[in-house]
């Protein structure tokens, strides 16, 4: 195994000393946060969006705790803050919600999926101005319940409007390439893309906003109606949306549906006919499972993955210890396109280390509104627990916390101290489990041979990050790795954006592909109407289209 920077031991009475100075002093009380980011707690969703209206709430409540840690128990231990309280949906109000999707899809005679495209496209615009118009209470709320900086909140809200407004343009173009007729073997034809009926989406908490958002606006674009179901980390901030929801489209169109308890009854309804989920395989595999005809559901799924960086002898250090960073460490590792393992070639191994440790010391540790703040405390109940847990099985089976020294691996509550762990090897969980937290494997390998056999082998293949200055090496790397994963990420960290850009995987890491367009095709079916080129057949459909009695065969071209 190569040389590395001696670390300092990693006891664990080490862990159970003071805390670090990274981690000293992070928490406070309410009234010692700058009044301009405060949150008037609690947030008390009290009205949900059932059949196009925000109707009162009178059930049972699940409250929603913040990571930022305001209070204190006898004990003198810092405790999550309870920011606020969503409905907590019995079977009976998930399938009213679901009722009331359904009676809006009208088995495809509906308002909406009947409704014109340029209509559609108005309607949501006009949500897209009413959206707009809650942007702080919004990002206020992303950055209590989850955790993300100020910044990032921002840039998740911001995201999130261009990508509605690029999709819209993108169905334009979809729109316009279907307003011609084909004639092929004395048949013509109009082909148009048509919805598939009711959706349920669900996303994830690291994206509450932009990733579910990346499912629903395109679900309701193509004319589908969709019961939406928050993340349970995220639910608050959807509060603002549903009501633009309420005030922007037709009735039924979206309701809203709390709770994960609530999704088996949906599912075994069999009234779903796609399903659109971001999280893991296993619960995907759950939820799928329940559907009683799973051959008529449509799945669209951004799943598991570990996507590996290899760092070859001639990569430029400085840039790809800053992007294994950033790769690693965004969100505090939070991300399904995270880098969750780096491949070290031995000859540069301890260069590597030795920067990357410096680098990792100047990140700072801190809440989500404080200026330079890198690392942010995790919303997830005991992640703090599981990411110690791998490492201790990693410090047990000879790996070594590089950055032990600058308290590498230390947490405090639900606050932790970015881990790189030095010395990874198959037999360590963190080899093969996706970690989401921050923690930076490093692997050394002497032949390119060893990551890309992880690669095959893996049972994920979303991307992976290739370091390097030869184009010979990063060629004979690209063929085979192209048959393996669906983002090959040369000089960079792997990443979704831009939008535009295809976003899948392969194996266990997706099912379908996400962008602008190729959402729009994921959430519709190609349907045609077709006749033999004859006169009767052609003065039938003139005739349609001059008197404009269908929206389906049309020649209206948008602008």
């Amino acid at each position: 195994m190569a040389s590395a920077p001696a670390p300092a031991p990693a006891t664990a009475q080490a862990q159970a000393a003071a805390p670090h100075s990274k981690l000293a002093h992070l928490y406070c009380s309410m009234d010692q946060i700058p009044e301009k980011y405060r949150l008037a707690i609690p947030v008390i969703q009290d009205r949900y969006l059932l059949n196009g209206a925000m109707v009162p709430w009178s059930g049972a409540y699940d409250n929603v705790n913040s990571p930022i840690c305001t209070s204190q128990d006898a004990s003198g231990k810092w405790i999550p803050t309870l920011i606020g309280k969503v409905p907590s949906f019995t079977e009976r109000d998930a399938m009213a919600a679901l009722d009331s999707c359904e009676r809006a899809w009208d088995s495809g005679r509906g308002l909406w999926p009947t409704m014109p495209v340029a209509k559609r496209i108005e309607v949501m615009e006009n949500f897209t101005a009413l959206m707009l118009q809650r942007r702080e209470e919004v990002v206020r709320l992303i950055v209590w319940e989850i955790c993300k900086t100020r910044p990032d909140a921002e840039k998740e809200f911001d995201r999130t409007i261009k990508y509605i407004k690029d999709t819209l343009d993108a169905l334009k173009e979809t729109d316009r390439a279907s307003s011609r007729f084909q004639i092929e073997d004395g048949i013509f034809a109009q082909i148009r893309r048509a919805p598939l009926g009711v959706c349920l989406c669900m996303g994830p908490f690291n994206y509450p906003l932009n990733e579910t958002f990346t499912t629903l606006i395109p679900a309701l674009l193509m004319g589908n109606t969709c019961v939406f179901k928050p993340s349970k980390l995220g639910s608050l901030l959807q509060g603002p949306i549903l009501d633009c929801f309420s005030r922007a489209l037709p009735a039924g169109v979206v309701n809203v549906v709390y709770g994960r308890s609530c999704v088996a009854p949906i599912m075994k309804s069999g009234k779903i006919n796609c399903l659109a989920f971001i999280g893991s395989s296993k619960v995907s595999d759950t939820i799928r499972k329940d559907h009683p005809t799973p051959h008529r559901l449509r799945c669209v799924l951004g799943l598991d993955a570990k996507n590996p960086a290899i760092i070859l002898p001639c990569a430029d250090l400085d840039m790809a210890v800053k992007e294994c960073i950033l790769g690693a460490l965004s969100f505090n590792g939070q991300r399904c396109t995270a880098l969750k393992l780096l491949f070290v070639h031995q000859i540069i191994a301890a260069q590597f280390c030795q920067r990357i440790v410096e680098e990792v010391d100047k990140l700072k540790v801190g809440l989500p509104w404080t200026e330079g703040t890198n690392i942010t405390p995790m919303p997830e109940a005991d992640k703090c627990k599981r990411m110690r847990e791998l490492i201790d099985d990693a410090l047990a089976k000879g790996a070594q916390i590089l950055n032990a020294e600058q308290g590498g691996g230390q947490c405090v509550e639900t606050a932790m101290v970015p881990a790189i762990l030095f010395g990874v090897t198959p037999a360590m969980r963190i080899f093969h489990e996706e970690q989401f937290g921050p923690i930076v494997p490093i692997a050394v390998y002497n032949s390119v041979q060893t990551p890309l056999d992880f690669i095959r082998e893996s049972p994920f293949g979303q991307q992976m990050s290739i370091f390097g200055a030869n184009p010979t090496e990063i060629a004979h790397l690209v063929d085979p790795l192209a048959n393996q994963v669906c983002r090959i990420n040369l000089n960079s960290q792997c990443q979704r954006g831009p939008d535009t850009f295809p976003f899948t995987g392969r194996k266990d890491s997706a099912e379908q592909t996400l962008s602008v367009s190729d959402a729009l095709r994921c959430f519709s079916i190609r349907t045609l109407v077709a006749a033999k080129h004859n006169p009767l057949n052609i003065q039938i459909v003139q005739t349609i289209l001059h008197n404009r009695q269908s929206t389906f065969l049309s020649t209206d071209f948008l602008l």
